[in-house]
């Protein structure tokens, strides 16, 4: 039971992210989750920055404990293991991201701002090795479902890369909001299957593979 508790906290993390970003930008008048960002939500002097922060220690709590509950379920299954550790750091992390925001647009930039680019790299990086590790954790159909979660990342990562210069120098950046949502919301996705898919294995066949 334990076991099955933590693995639904991954599938409620997921809907909690997806609440945030629509209660963040009703926070926030005139904000735009097409042309803006996420972390734009949590930014220093953002309207929306108290509830953003406060909903996202309750999302890194519920992310950490996820990833305790695929530990429980991985056995001997070492690429399981490996997607717990990283999903557990992904979620250790994470509790740093409120003493690093970024500056909102039109102001100058700090320390802070890149601090908060390194931790989004690092954050990031623990996804996508996740996820590749996640492709040979089970069968046929997942893998198959993890490798087009990665195709997807790399190519709107990559789209919403080339918005950050103008990000930076404060210009129009009209589609960063939706090739970042795409992102985020195609790893939530993955979350919330890869939980499914651990909490429909018996607790007599955890980690036999």
């Amino acid at each position: 039971m334990a076991r099955k508790v933590l693995l639904i906290c991954g599938i409620v993390s997921s809907l909690l992210y997806v609440a945030m970003n629509v209660l963040g930008a009703m926070q926030w008048e005139g904000y735009s989750s097409i042309s803006q960002t996420v972390s734009e939500l949590f930014a220093i002097g953002a309207p929306s920055r108290p509830l953003w922060v406060l909903l996202g220690i309750l999302y890194q709590v519920l992310a950490t404990l996820f990833g305790w509950g695929v530990w429980a379920s991985a056995g001997r299954n070492r690429a399981l293991r490996a997607v717990a550790g990283l999903l557990l750091a992904y979620g250790v992390i994470g509790f740093a991201a409120p003493f690093f925001p970024m500056h909102l647009r039109g102001t100058e930039l700090t320390l802070t701002d890149t601090m908060h680019k390194a931790l989004a790299m690092v954050t990031v990086f623990f996804m996508l090795i996740a996820i590749g590790f996640g492709a040979t954790a089970f069968g046929k159909r997942f893998r198959v479902y993890s490798i087009a979660t990665l195709l997807i990342l790399l190519v709107f990562g990559a789209l919403a890369g080339l918005d950050a210069p103008r990000i930076e120098a404060n210009l129009p950046t009209p589609w960063v909001g939706v090739t970042e949502r795409v992102n985020i919301g195609v790893f939530l996705l993955w979350v919330g299957v890869l939980a499914t898919a651990l909490l429909r294995v018996p607790d007599t066949a955890v980690g036999t593979k």
